[in-house]
């Protein structure tokens, strides 16, 4: 029998879903040699390391894992981790023999053609693929040479949700070898302070508890495992693991308040979960499938849940049971209070339900609804209470209606927002994905139910998540017109034990200041107050952190919203749900997330070929996804913050932003139309853009200066041989000798060596080339019949630090840091708009305070952007004059 090399890690962290890992580096394991388990089949597997730092909840993992081929041919090597479902690979690589071998993410249709092309060359490849209840499996293979050695490193991110009022990592340990360096480590770091941490094995003898070192104090806690070769043998001189079960991280943060804000770069995060408030009532139906497949095992499993859970409802609450086969029957005609003595016959009603006859779903939830309804029409139910129906069924609605869409249709309509539907899948015969989107678009979720040993205690854990709601309509808000792209901030629910979470992004990355309006309503009374906060405080609570990982929040922000993204897809259809796969693969690919959209391709060179593999995350329901190849339909939802930016539009003017400042310089270019001015020049990358003027569609007499626009930009790339023409009606890539035209009714992510294009569909393009340089053209459409104007571009850069220190134009110039000093500020001609004395460049310059439209976030009406205005086409402030950088054509 196969002998495999397991580390199994599982993060029980969301709210609803727990997750785990599993680690299983070298499969093709036949046999031990005697080498004191060290050495099997030839290789040796002398280290393996998981060390995960957490940040706020956000948790950035890596595994590494080192092998070397003690024999005197060439093994294959199988790296496998099975990783939590909730969590989002962001980098893979292999080094074999101090070459490293890195992994790079596509779009899912491009890597998985790249997969197939391996596959068909008989070449080894590895796949993420659905593995069990909580894990999706990541695999890869490679040949490594008589005594040579490899190392994998595999890295994901997660954002632990707490669930029964503690964040949990469960560590299933089971490596069935012996390991020589073999070590867990977890690192966390709570600005609010950790109260406690817990660190537990089922495995663990007095021997082992040694191995297990765990501190914490104030806002850092450590936990650190790493038993000896010794510690690991099942007895003196074994070769056997004593590494079998399950190894438990627990912990959770000090509140001294309900709500933690933190500020960081641009982007915020808002943790909310109070404390010692009374628990609101429950009103809760549960509508059970008693149909002739929920015969034997399944039944008897429920009803042990059930029984479970009766002790656990507290007499405050109401209930009945709904029970659905081919004929619907209740146990009551209202909901009951949960006193002493109806627990006790529910109890015999529950002990002496049977299953027979077909599947009417929609029956029973509609007679559980029509329940609750009359319930509080009759004023049966106290006012601030959560109503709560919780359905299970094994099967797919077979009588009565049957088809699930009308089923969805009349749920939605009859519950109307008023009460929340979880729907449990007991088995595999069940049409997960209906019973998913039913519950989603109910306010609800979905649950996958094992029909293993254990089924029972998974119902009864399911019921303890939502058993003590605390308030009801919670709403977290923000200032509309300082915040964009938020995440999901209004909650039916919200339970004792979990936390609600949401980021977002500051329209001005420079704001530093945030305030919540929190509302929510409680047992008692409404919940209501204000709550502030500054990226100071942020700053001060975070001096011990030393170990930070990138824009943590900024990812934070990206995770959750690829993950809301996503979710709300699964209840779409048509357009919305093009531009909800749109947004979620941006992001994907722009945070570098391997997600149910996108694919992780690992190539190895191997003999003059090619050895690959795809990780390639699956869906829950419906296996991977095969929607339309779509875009982002909105820019602001998926660019990062670089570290300043420069843009032009309009007609046309310039923005300069200055961070060091928190500032901006604004100034106008008036040119003919047909005149073609030089915007970026790189002779070290070899990037180039230039802009064609037009102008309205008649001169107007009366104006001394005309009106012009950017009809036209060209963008290439000398070193990559690729020309870019930008039309308000076409964009056209010549690569070489070949060519390729897009219109803007097209909707199209296109990934080639060194580019990566972006159209979405009449809204505006994303172009990355060459060394990360990365440039956004925004289209802007006017009526049609318009009788003067005509549709034009904008141009805004993005990650410009990526060019050179040489690159020069109209824009490129301002690329580099630029300092100015604002003197005797007076009013102006215009009392809105004082004017001011500017020194930049050891130049004086008069000029005007003012606003200039930024339309990277609403091509339409764009935003008013705050600037100092330099007049006489940027006389003064660019190098040169503006005539300098007219050019003779788009290349």
């Amino acid at each position: 029998m196969e002998n495999n090399l397991l580390l199994c890690i599982l993060v029980l962290i969301p709210t609803f879903a727990s997750s785990d890992f599993l680690l299983a580096h070298v499969r093709n394991i036949k046999k031990r040699n005697a080498d004191n388990g060290l050495v099997v089949d030839g290789m040796e597997i002398y280290s393996m390391k998981i060390d995960s730092k957490i940040t706020s909840r956000f948790a950035h993992n890596v595994i590494t894992s080192r092998a070397v081929n003690r024999g005197n041919v060439s093994k294959e090597v199988f790296f496998d981790v099975e990783l939590p479902k909730t969590a989002f690979i962001t980098n893979f690589s292999m080094t074999i023999d101090g070459v490293t071998y890195p992994g790079t993410i596509k779009e899912k249709e491009a890597a998985k053609k790249q997969y197939e092309k391996a596959v068909s060359r008989g070449q080894t490849a590895g796949l993420v693929k659905a593995s069990g209840r909580k894990t999706e499996k990541f695999t890869v293979s490679v040949n490594i040479k008589a005594a040579s050695k490899v190392t994998f490193e595999l890295t994901y991110e997660e954002l632990l949700k707490r669930k029964s009022g503690k964040y949990e990592m469960f560590i299933k340990v089971k490596p069935k070898q012996l390991v020589k360096d073999f070590e867990i480590e977890v690192d966390i770091f709570e600005p609010q302070g950790i109260t406690e941490l817990e660190a537990e094995g089922t495995f663990i003898t007095n021997e082992l508890q040694n191995a297990i070192k765990k501190t914490f104090s104030g806002k850092k806690g450590h936990v650190f495992f790493k038993p000896t070769l010794d510690q690991q043998r099942t007895c003196e001189n074994c070769s056997q693991s004593l590494l079998d079960g399950d190894f438990t991280v627990r912990y959770d943060v000090k509140r001294t308040t309900p709500d933690n804000l933190q500020i960081v770069n641009g982007y915020f995060v808002h943790f909310f979960a109070p404390t010692n408030l009374p628990k609101l009532s429950k009103n809760i139906i549960f509508v059970l499938d008693t149909s002739g497949s929920m015969h034997g095992r399944e039944m008897e499993q429920t009803k042990e849940a059930l029984l479970k859970i009766l002790d656990d409802i507290k007499e405050d609450d109401f209930f009945n049971f709904v029970l659905f086969e081919s004929e619907i029957s209740t146990w009551k005609e209202t909901l009951i209070k949960a006193t002493p003595e109806n627990l006790d016959e529910a109890r015999k009603f529950v002990r002496q339900i049977s299953a027979d006859g077909s599947t009417n779903l929609h029956g029973g939830l509609m007679r559980g609804i029509d329940i609750l309804n009359a319930a509080h029409e009759e004023n049966l139910v106290p006012k601030r209470s959560a109503s709560i129906i919780i359905m299970l069924t094994d099967g797919q609605p077979n009588v009565g209606i049957s088809n699930t869409q009308e089923i969805e249709k009349a749920v939605k309509k009859a519950i109307d927002g008023r009460y929340t539907l979880y729907n449990l899948g007991f088995g595999s015969g069940v049409d997960y994905g209906f019973l998913e989107r039913m519950a989603l678009e109910n306010k609800g979720l979905a649950r996958r139910i094992y029909p293993d040993s254990d089924a029972a205690l998974q119902l009864q854990g399911f019921y303890d998540e939502v058993s003590n709601p605390m308030l009801i309509d919670v709403e977290l808000n923000y200032p509309e017109n300082e915040i964009s792209d938020l995440t999901t901030n209004s909650f039916k629910h919200f339970y004792d034990g979990s936390e609600i979470v949401v980021a977002g992004r500051f329209v001005d990355s420079n704001q530093n200041h945030l305030s919540v309006d929190v509302k929510g309503e409680g047992a008692n009374d409404a919940l209501s107050y204000t709550v502030q906060q500054g990226a100071e405080q942020t700053a001060q609570a975070f001096q011990e952190q030393q170990y930070i990982f990138g824009e943590y929040i900024e990812r934070l922000w990206a995770y959750l919203t690829i993950e809301q993204l996503l979710e709300k897809r699964i209840t779409a259809t048509g357009e919305e749900k093009e531009n909800l796969t749109a947004q979620a693969l941006a992001l994907s690919l722009l945070y570098k997330f391997v997600t149910p959209l996108t694919s992780m391709v690992v190539t190895k060179p191997e003999e003059n070929d090619n050895e690959e593999g795809i990780a390639d995350k699956p869906t829950e329901a419906a296996g991977m996804f095969t929607g339309p190849l779509v875009a982002s339909p909105l820019y602001h939802t998926y660019v990062s913050r670089p570290t300043w930016y420069t843009s032009v539009d309009g007609d046309p003017h310039f923005i300069i932003s200055v961070p060091q400042k928190k500032d901006a310089i604004c100034f106008n270019i008036n040119e003919n139309p047909g005149m073609i001015l030089n915007l970026i020049n790189d002779p070290v990358t070899g990037i180039t853009v230039n802009g064609e003027l037009i102008g309205d569609k008649r001169a107007n007499s009366d104006a001394k200066i005309q009106n012009s626009y950017f009809g036209k930009l060209g963008i290439a790339n000398k070193h990559l041989d690729v020309k870019l023409t930008v039309t308000p009606e076409t964009i056209t890539i010549q690569n070489g000798d070949e060519k390729t035209s897009f219109t803007w009714l097209d909707s199209v992510t296109l990934q080639q060596a060194g580019l990566t294009l972006i159209i979405n569909r009449k809204k505006n393009l994303v172009l990355s080339m060459g060394s990360g340089a990365s440039f956004v053209v925004v289209l802007h459409q006017v009526w049609k019949k318009h009788p003067l104007h005509q549709d034009f571009l904008g141009l805004y850069t993005l990650k410009s630090d990526k060019l050179s220190e040489q690159t020069h134009g109209l824009l490129g110039q301002f690329f580099r840091p630029i300092d100015f000093t604002i003197l005797e500020i007076h009013p102006g001609s215009d009392p809105k708009k004082p004017d001011a004395t500017m020194i930049v460049k050891n130049n004086e310059l008069t000029v005007t305070r003012g606003w200039q439209k930024d339309y990277r976030r609403d091509p339409k009406h764009g935003v008013d952007i705050p600037c100092w205005f330099v007049h006489d086409n940027g006389a003064g402030l660019i190098d040169g004059v503006h005539t300098d950088y007219i050019v003779s054509s788009l290349f």
